[in-house]
């Protein structure tokens, strides 16, 4: 398991959790969330695990496996759409 620094440092872990807070009320991270929820329905897969939904560049929704859609970052760590 990789080494996570947020585990056993509590200043660290509240800092973390400050910037999640703030960045789940954003309405884009929202929307796109609900954006994926609602098409997991619509597909009948909500709630049965298996692939990701995922974001592709033209904006469709497209099945993913989870290890490559969570994987893919671009530069500085910033996540590209595939």
């Amino acid at each position: 398991m990789p080494y996570n620094p947020y585990k056993k440092n509590p200043t660290l872990r509240a800092k973390k959790n400050a910037y999640q807070r703030k960045y789940n009320k954003k309405t884009s991270v929202k929307n796109k969330s609900e954006e994926r929820w609602t098409e997991r329905r619509r597909r009948g897969i909500a709630g049965k695990g298996g692939k990701d939904l995922s974001h592709t560049k033209s904006g469709r929704l497209v099945l993913e496996s989870r290890r490559s859609n969570r994987s893919r970052n671009g530069k500085n760590g910033r996540s590209t759409l595939k």
